[in-house]
């Protein structure tokens, strides 16, 4: 999955390479060179050929470069973190316990280290081995050694199943420290994979533990939510009395995040209404409104807003501006943007006002005043670049062909501006132009060789719409790198691996981001696989959740084509 809007201790700037690009250059040349090749024991070199392996994503490769790096460095501790670190990604166990055995030669009581540790022997299946390491994690004396316990059941494992066993036996032990922080965090992640029986286990000790802690009921609101129980959530909302908002904003807006969760738009806008309000909560309470088309309700608050109005407060303004489009008054909205006087407030006003005019279907006024926006050179860079993305966006809306003029005219203005390429990549994917998305998504790599973004979508692009698939993985394994917990790559990952044929070990990553991150692709990617895989009343029920997030997501769509379901 693109992203459509990390370990690095031994990575040596880009313009280091390019001041050595002799040695570099040859480094590349002979990155497949046998153990003893005297470029191995050349630290320097050895990091230099690993890094242009990642540059490449060639994860094996870097491996091995980064592991000679680290043999050779007198105990660099860098190094061989990011030895083990990149072989771990690349699914080497044999480089990973090496590069992991210099790691710990050279910081033997490093948390990191011991959490690598365990991270391979749930991979190698060493399931005993890697209980009693986390059993030590979690009872460090140091605060933070659960935290690093969670990272490692949380993504090193080799599937949901695995880590939900793990969890178990450590809840069982009585591993897990008395501090409600970290109860919270394994009990969310009971709930991501799918264990409401261990949630429930872990939520009754923590009433125990933490009697009257409100986050514990929000935690059992969710987890009754999630797994198809919506009556039990709102009573258990319900029992926790409205004044628990105003125990802090930070209780308030998560009772409101689970009422709205729940499809009680007017309750959420309610809870939030109960102590201080600010700029944000009105916004956020009107949002809740317009979406529940309460526009009684709604007009009322904006009265109530407009009342304690400060003539000339931008913020204020603004504010009103946003209620009042939400209330669809957009004759008003516009007034209150026209005349916000200045300041911050008064860029967003212009950009806000331009949306309206459109909704006024008076476009080419629309138009006037984003080019003005967009020539204005007493404007910051970011809102200029907005102005040439809103009227893109808007003639996307018209299906007016004239988007992709506003791009070139953006581009022309700020040449190579990696967000109006991205957005150009991306009109060029749905308009099926293939070459042309990936040639703007090298454009950002050519000048931001790391940008993850870009990574990730052009190795899901080659994955998802060509049969370039080693080039995909390798793009894909550099997003990777960067990010190893980041779900919407790890669903690319998944992906181009089902498209390379490794359907369960596909399965895997693909069920991992789908706990991480519940979106309609990724359970569309699921169902796919589970299709060809033979399990097809397993895939049904994941295309069922994918249509119930997002109904025209157009890789279900695509799915539902390829398999006919």
């Amino acid at each position: 999955m693109p992203v459509f809007d990390s370990v690095r201790s031994a990575a040596l700037p880009a313009a280091l390479f390019l001041a050595l690009s002799g040695v570099a250059g040859a480094a590349d040349a002979q990155r497949t060179a046998p153990a003893g090749d005297p470029l191995q024991a050349d630290v320097l070199g050895a990091t230099l050929a690993g890094e242009f392996a990642v540059q490449a994503g060639r994860l094996d490769e870097a491996a091995d470069w980064y592991l000679a790096a680290a043999r050779h460095s007198d105990g660099d501790a860098g190094l061989a973190e990011r030895a083990t670190r990149i072989a771990l990604l690349a699914g080497d166990d044999r480089r990973a316990a090496q590069a992991l055995d210099l790691w710990r030669r050279s910081a033997p009581g490093s948390l990191p280290m011991r959490a690598a540790e365990a991270t391979l022997s749930l991979r190698s299946g060493r399931d005993r081995v890697a209980r009693r390491q986390l059993d030590a994690l979690l009872r460090s004396s140091d605060a933070t050694g659960w935290r690093h316990a969670f990272t490692v059941l949380a993504g090193g494992g080799r599937n949901p199943e695995q880590a939900g066993r793990m969890l178990e036996r450590l809840v069982a032990d009585r591993a897990i420290p008395d501090v409600l922080q970290a109860w919270m965090a394994f009990g969310g992640l009971a709930q991501r994979l799918d264990r409401s029986d261990l949630t429930e286990r872990i939520l009754d000790t923590i009433v125990a533990r933490f009697p009257g802690e409100p986050r514990v009921a929000l935690l059992r609101a969710s987890q009754l939510r999630e797994s198809g129980r919506p009556d039990d959530a709102r009573a258990a909302l319900q029992a926790m009395g409205e004044d628990a908002a105003l125990i802090g904003p930070d209780v308030r807006l998560a009772i409101a995040v689970e009422y709205e969760a729940l499809g009680d738009l007017h309750q959420a806008e309610r809870i939030l209404a109960k102590g201080p309000q600010d700029g944000r909560t009105y916004v956020v309470r009107a949002s809740l409104l317009a979406r529940a088309e309460d526009k009684a309700t709604l007009a009322a608050l904006y009265d109530e807003v407009r009342a304690v109005a400060i003539a000339p407060n931008p913020a204020q303004r603004l504010l009103l501006g946003q209620m009042a489009e939400y209330l669809e008054q957009f004759d008003e909205a516009l007034n209150w943007y026209d005349t916000v006087p200045g300041g911050g407030e008064r860029l967003q006003a212009r950009l806000r006002g331009a949306r309206v005019l459109h909704k006024l279907e008076r476009r080419d006024e629309a138009w006037q005043r984003l080019r003005a926006l967009q020539s204005d050179n007493a404007a910051d860079e970011d809102t200029r670049r907005d102005a040439y993305l809103l009227e893109a966006e808007l003639r996307r809306e018209d299906e007016d062909p004239a988007e992709l003029d506003v791009y070139n005219l953006g581009l022309g203005a700020m040449p190579d501006d990696p967000a109006i390429l991205y957005a150009r990549a991306l009109m060029w994917e749905r308009r099926d132009d293939i070459a042309r998305a990936e040639a703007d998504l090298r454009r950002i790599l050519v000048q931001d060789p790391e940008n993850v973004a870009a990574l990730n979508a052009l190795g899901y692009t080659l994955a998802d719409r060509t049969q370039r698939y080693t080039e995909a993985l390798e793009l894909i394994d550099r997003a990777r790198l960067a990010e190893p917990d980041n779900a919407a790559i790890i669903d690319s990952y998944g992906w181009v691996l089902y498209r390379l044929g490794r359907h369960a070990e596909a399965l895997v990553e693909l069920r991992r981001a789908y706990s991480m991150m519940k979106d309609a692709e990724v359970a569309a990617h699921i169902a796919e696989v589970l299709w060809v895989m033979g399990r097809r009343d397993e895939a049904r029920r994941y295309f069922d959740e994918a249509r119930g997030l997002d109904p025209e997501n157009r890789s279900l769509l695509r799915a539902l084509g390829t398999t006919g379901a």
